[in-house]
């Protein structure tokens, strides 16, 4: 795990583990998502990433929580924060912007559904319906809204052609790894 003590630029996404069963819960189902038996062999260890964050201005952040997104001042101590994934913003867009966007989520619902869709997928079965009942609702788990939010300002955070809401906080580390991977070979 990263950990780094001078906060990124706002607009940049944190990782970090959440204790207790949904915690664990998350974990177990990002195992199952991340192939574990060709990461055992190839001696991968993923870190315990079960939850996603946007960073604003003044050390808050934006985050969907069960009870609906919402603006808090950041309290995890422990966080993986994905600036190369910050890097696929356009450049000039100033910390204010950020925080006005991050107003447009408050309260925007919560769905463990979301999971159900990510597992589906993740198993190669995926459902029209069920991907299209989950767009329409606006409900986000917290990776989903996390990368929703990039959307909104033109920066395309996979290219992959996954569905819009087929986002894990560990599909965020997965990515920011591959990227951090490319600028050191650049």
């Amino acid at each position: 795990m990263v950990t780094q003590n001078a906060l990124p630029p706002p607009g940049t996404i944190g990782l970090t583990s959440i204790s207790g069963t949904v915690g664990s819960l998350i974990h177990f189902g990002q195992w199952l998502e991340t192939q574990p038996l060709r990461r055992w062999f190839s001696k991968d260890d993923l870190p315990r990433l079960e939850h996603a964050f946007i960073l604003l201005p003044g050390g808050m952040i934006l985050e969907a929580e069960p009870g609906g997104a919402r603006i808090v001042p950041l309290r995890y101590t422990n966080v993986f924060w994905c600036t190369s994934i910050y890097k696929l913003l356009p450049p000039g867009i100033m910390a204010e912007q950020f925080l006005g966007m991050a107003r447009t989520y408050r309260d925007v619902g919560y769905s463990f559904l979301d999971y159900l869709s990510l597992t589906a997928h993740r198993l190669g079965l995926r459902n029209k319906e069920l991907e299209a009942y989950i767009r329409d609702t606006g409900h986000m788990i917290c990776s989903q809204l996390d990368d929703d939010f990039y959307e909104r300002f033109n920066a395309q955070v996979f290219t992959d052609g996954r569905y819009a809401g087929d986002v894990s906080p560990m599909d965020l580390y997965l990515r920011e790894r591959e990227l951090r991977k490319a600028e050191q070979t650049a």
